[in-house]
Formats: C-alpha cells, structure tokens, sequence
C-alpha cells in the first residue's frame, strides 16, 4: 500500500460503481474528513455531480472515488474497502494515521 495515497480495494469499487451507476446524472464518490465523532474526526461519503481541479482521485473498476488534499493528510496511506457482515454492509477505511478508532469504524483519532 503506497503511504502517499488511498486506494481502493476492488470489492469497494464495484459497490461504488453500482451506487453511482444508479444516479441520473454521472456522478463521483467523494470521501472526507471532517472534525467530529465520538475519536475526533469521522469519515464521511456523498455523492457528488462535480471533482476539484486539486481533488485526488481514484479510478477503478468503473468506479470514480475524490479526495480533497485537506482529507488526503489523514487518509494518506489508508484503504477503503467494502464490507458485509452478518451486523450489516457498510465502507470500511483502514488507515495507518489514526491511533485509535470508535466500534461504528466512521470515526477516529490521530
């Protein structure tokens, strides 16, 4: 795993594709950090109709994922990936920079 970047595993990219294949519009997964969560920062998801000229982004399986450099400081290094458990199926973001973690797996700290 490149610690520079995020990537994106192949199970995530075909859920994303699907997920966004259902939009009318062509459309991006945006992945941010933003201060909050019961550890400090938490992970959030939208679909988004438009990337930034300095947005990371990740292109895979017909799957279109941005990062904006902001969030790409804490997720440098990290995975995302998809999972589906018995408790439900949900993203899951393995990152090296966090030093701790909440049970919900959307939320952490550094």
């Amino acid at each position: 795993m490149d610690a520079t970047t995020v990537t994106v595993t192949e199970r995530a990219a075909r859920r994303i594709a699907q997920i966004l294949g259902a939009e009318t519009a062509p459309a991006v997964l945006r992945v941010s950090v933003e201060g909050g969560g019961c550890s400090g920062f938490q992970y959030r998801f939208d679909v988004a109709r438009e990337r930034a000229a300095d947005d990371f982004v990740i292109e895979r399986e017909g799957a279109t994922v941005v990062v904006d450099p902001v969030s790409l400081q804490y997720m440098a290094g990290s995975q995302i990936d998809f999972v589906d458990e018995l408790i439900g199926a949900s993203f899951k973001i393995e990152n090296p920079k966090a030093t701790a973690s909440c049970g919900c797996g959307t939320s952490f700290s550094l």
